[in-house]
């Protein structure tokens, strides 16, 4: 690996070269045809998916947002950037922010504090479903020298796409009973992917023409376009709102060197697994035949498929832009095999040098994560709970104290340990609740989430587990039933990866470790648009007497507005 990796020894301060990066945006619906097919696509000043926005360790990133929406409320989420100091811009609704109401421009400020593959996206409703994202990449400080070595970059932002509207799935899903969204029309990258035609016709068993694009057509694939011999560092990031993903180039090794943000053991592999919520860098050397040109694929994993692969070409430039590669795309690992999935994910270690987790927790919550009804709707609970956010922002709550914003009573710690995880509940109502869990400021916090069998038949679904204004530590995986006091000794505390998002594979566990040392409000959610619309999820709290001022923009709504006004009359 010593050709793709510098071991970085001098450590040199950028807070004197730090850049304050300041965008307008316009958030508003347009008609787009992102697969060939138009719908109305949520866009960033008319761009679709929003501009990227490129910065360097250090900078200040200010945004101002405009909703020109004309009924929903809207937020944004910077996906992977921690708040440090800056809670009220973590853009969770109803956890850290007030929406932004029609007409209304809110201000974003915070600061991007490493290098790393980022993005941002709605955090409203489904508005992320709706194409509201865009990359965030942030670049090693000014006067530092890059880890990585590659002679040029690509940035590959995957998201999936329904010709049903957001509304009327929104709807579905909140009816009794529940209308399931379906599997997505089409995988889209960077925005585009095809839907009525194929880039592989001719290798195809399905009555799909061969693509034919003109100029401007907003389906059209971005190609890749690259040198031989040359090493290209390529960033990925997921913003579906269902599939888990699997990415392959043909004919091409790829080399994992980060994930999350965050520098890894670089290691080799035929294709990389992204879940919703996450991100990789891999660098790709283009050491194949000069005159040809390569797909590169994206399928779907983790769920059957009834969706098309997503198709893209590497183009050498030594190659006629046109010509089409000469042999089938490369084939999606079965969607099922879930060994596959983990044996992947435990190939990821830390970088040398990374920071290690402390030897020992002081709190830990183990959480069950279970499909069920209340009043015949169909809700996903963690620990027999299903999360509704109050009107009431809980950062303005916990900050001026205001008792009734929310139920001040914790929500449950861990679960029956005789809950049979591989069969139906037998149960199957809960509850909803809007209770957060209290940590104390700067202690080590260990969260065991434990997946279960659905509501009907012998299912478990894979969740991908987001955390805001934090990364943790990935100590492990498991299989079947989390035992206290055993699976511990499993733990890798020697070179965990550090993640914002990790996976929990079905009838399975994961463990996880971070330190409440950001003082906040912090949301931990299934990165899966319908599950979290659906009540997965929960709020940690932490170091609520450090947190500092919140604009009170942020807070105009629910009892923080009236205590505002009162304040400042006074």
């Amino acid at each position: 690996m010593g050709v793709w990796w510098i071991v970085v020894v001098a450590v040199l301060t950028h807070t004197a070269s730090a850049t304050v990066r300041e965008y307008d945006w316009e958030v508003e619906y347009k008609f787009w045809q992102p697969d060939c097919i138009e719908g109305a696509v949520m866009t960033v000043n008319g761009q679709f998916p929003g501009p990227t926005i490129q910065a360097v360790a250090g900078d200040t990133i200010v945004v101002h947002l405009t909703n020109k929406l004309t009924t929903e409320g809207l937020v944004i989420h910077w996906h992977g950037i921690r708040q440090l100091g800056s809670p009220w811009a973590d853009g969770a609704a109803g956890v850290t922010q007030c929406a932004i109401n029609p007409g209304e421009t809110f201000t974003y400020k915070f600061t991007v504090e490493k290098p790393g593959t980022h993005f941002y996206h709605g955090h409203y409703g489904m508005q992320r479903s709706a194409g509201l994202y865009g990359s965030l990449i942030v670049d090693v400080a000014k006067g530092q020298r890059e880890r990585l070595r590659y002679d040029g970059e690509f940035n590959l932002l995957l998201s999936d796409w329904w010709h049903e509207p957001i509304p009327s799935q929104e709807l579905g899903l909140s009816s009794k009973p529940m209308r399931w969204i379906g599997e997505a029309q089409s995988i889209l990258i960077n925005g585009r992917g095809q839907f009525n035609c194929s880039l592989a016709a001719q290798f195809s068993n399905t009555s799909l023409p061969m693509c034919t694009f003109k100029e401007g057509d907003q389906c059209a694939p971005q190609k890749l376009n690259v040198e031989p011999n040359k090493t290209y560092r390529i960033r990925l990031a997921s913003t579906t709102a269902l599939a888990s993903l699997n990415l392959a180039v043909q004919g091409h090794k790829l080399v994992v060197v980060e994930a999350d943000g965050n520098y890894i053991t670089p290691f080799t592999t035929d294709d990389i697994d992204i879940y919703s919520g996450e991100s990789y860098s891999v660098l790709l050397t283009t050491d194949q035949d000069p005159s040809q040109n390569y797909y590169i694929s994206v399928g779907v994993r983790g769920r059957k498929p009834n969706t098309t692969q997503a198709l893209t070409i590497l183009n050498y430039v030594t190659a006629p832009a046109s010509k089409l590669p000469s042999s089938p795309p490369p084939v999606t690992p079965r969607w099922d095999d879930f060994e596959r999935s983990k044996n992947f994910s435990k190939k990821i270690f830390s970088a040398m040098g990374s920071p290690s987790p402390p030897k020992k927790y002081r709190k830990r919550l183990i959480l069950l994560n279970t499909q069920n009804l209340i009043d015949g709707y169909t809700k996903w609970a963690i620990n027999n709970v299903s999360l509704v956010t109050p009107a009431t922002p809980y950062l303005g709550s916990v900050k001026y104290n205001l008792k009734l914003g929310f139920n001040r009573k914790s929500p449950p710690r861990s679960y029956r340990m005789d809950y049979d995880i591989m069969n139906p509940p037998p149960f199957p109502n809960t509850n909803t609740g809007n209770g957060i869990y209290v940590f104390p400021f700067n202690v080590t916090v260990d969260v065991i989430i434990q997946n279960a069998n659905v509501l009907k038949g012998v299912v478990s679904e894979i969740h991908p587990w987001h955390l805001h204004g934090h990364d943790f530590w990935v100590l492990g995986y498991g299989d079947g039933k989390f035992k206290p006091g055993i699976d511990e000794k499993t733990y890798n505390l020697k070179n965990p990866p550090l993640r914002n998002t990790a996976i929990l594979y079905p009838y399975g566990w994961t463990a996880l470790r971070f330190v409440t040392d950001n003082p906040g409000v912090w949301f931990f959610h299934c990165h899966i648009e319908p599950h979290l619309h659906m009540g997965m999820g929960v709020v940690f709290a932490e170091g609520l007497n450090r947190i500092g001022k919140i604009p009170d923009e942020a807070l105009g709504c629910g009892l923080t507005k009236q205590f505002l006004m009162n304040r400042n009359h006074n």
